[in-house]
């Protein structure tokens, strides 16, 4: 971390040798290889394909997941840090990648059978197929339990109608997993190919946040795929909730990222920048600004760092995930605004990330369990009583 941007606690003598070389093979590929071309991308509202064989031969995708499921069997340290860089890139980059290993191959790799782990992971880690997440829906976000998506048995197969909604790389998957109710209310999970008839996607225009990414909207029109297309070793909403419980670890990691690459920028230009008789860095205003940036990031390094550990312990609560998530939003959106104070009038210029980096988070501040919700999550551990329905 010391050598990309803030470490007040040295948490960079904290990590392995591994860990290390990890996050620096991340940060040149981003530099060197995302960074040249993102601008362009957020301006036409596109993502970069050419790019997706490169994060797979790096290990980037679903990194933390054993070798013989698609991944690279690195730390969960080291697969934070991997997101942390995607993210101080773009959000659209770390979604892409967070995607197809939290969401895809990580439901693949742990509810999936022999069949199915053998016929995608290993495409799916490399890069080769691409996949999407499909649970929410136009009326069902926040209460996913509620899904209107119906699955229907009928002999040995399985008949889905419903719709998705803001689906990243819906339409650019090569299968989706969908979450849907049986007839006795019973949450299942199924793979869905692309061609497969019946099953459509599109997607989303005008979008002034997430320029970079794919976002869609799946259909389902008396889809019809066979009992071998439905993860097996699990039912409920216990399935599509562990999902995401591995895709807002790797959220609350990137949003370091994204704070950490507008705190530098701030930093770089208050001193370069001279008003009246000095660098604007000089300034008591700009000084308790970057104090504060630079305090809010090592609390939020500090977290991530600490979850991690626990993870790979095997000692990661979904309530800690929430706290994570939660705080980091939080935190990288104060920042990002505060940055763009900072740069004044050229902080709404797309030469400068932290303008960027603000609408995107406004974004991730909302999916994968808005702000509220995980605040609601927190709640009820605290108190014992859920504040929502059930």
């Amino acid at each position: 971390m010391k050598a990309y941007g803030p470490d007040f606690y040295n948490i960079t003598d904290l990590l392995s040798s591994e860990e290390l070389l990890v996050q620096k093979t991340a940060y040149e590929f981003v530099k060197n290889e995302f960074m040249p071309t993102i601008q362009e991308h957020h301006d036409k509202g596109t993502f970069p394909f050419e790019l997706i064989p490169k994060l797979g031969e790096l290990g980037f995708i679903g990194s933390a997941l054993p070798e013989e499921s698609g991944g690279s069997g690195v730390s969960n340290v080291a697969y934070g840090l991997i997101l942390h860089e995607l993210e101080r890139g773009d959000t659209g980059l770390r979604s892409f990648a967070s995607v197809q290993g939290a969401l895809v191959m990580y439901p693949i790799h742990e509810y999936g059978s022999v069949e199915q782990k053998k016929k995608w992971l290993t495409s799916l880690g490399s890069g080769e197929k691409i996949g999407c997440f499909g649970l929410t829906e136009p009326n069902y976000g926040s209460n996913p339990g509620g899904m209107v998506t119906r699955c229907v048995k009928e002999g040995n197969d399985w008949v889905i109608n419903g719709s998705k909604m803001w689906i990243t790389n819906g339409s650019i998957a090569d299968v989706a997993v969908v979450w849907a109710k049986d007839e006795e209310g019973i949450i299942r999970g199924f793979l869905i190919e692309k061609g497969t008839e019946g099953f459509t996607s599109s997607d989303l225009h005008g979008k002034l946040s997430l320029r970079a990414s794919i976002t869609s909207e799946l259909s389902f029109n008396n889809v019809r795929v066979s009992d071998s297309s439905r993860l097996p070793n699990i039912k409920g909403l216990k399935g599509p909730l562990s999902c995401l419980t591995q895709a807002r670890y790797g959220i609350a990691w990137g949003m370091v990222g994204a704070a950490t690459d507008c705190y530098n920028t701030a930093v770089e230009y208050s001193k370069d920048r001279k008003q009246f008789s000095k660098p604007i860095a000089g300034y008591q205003l700009t000084q308790a600004k970057l104090a504060e940036m630079a305090t809010r990031i090592t609390e939020a390094q500090l977290m991530v760092y600490r979850l991690g550990r626990l993870k790979d312990e095997k000692k990661m609560t979904f309530q800690q995930v929430s706290m994570a998530k939660r705080n980091n939003c939080s935190i990288a959106r104060d920042i990002a605004r505060t940055a763009r104070e900072i740069l004044g009038g050229n902080g709404i210029m797309g030469e400068y990330s932290p303008i960027r980096h603000m609408v995107n988070i406004e974004s991730v501040y909302t999916y994968e369990g808005t702000h509220e919700m995980h605040t609601l999550i927190l709640g009820q551990e605290i108190t014992g009583i859920p504040a929502y329905d059930n």
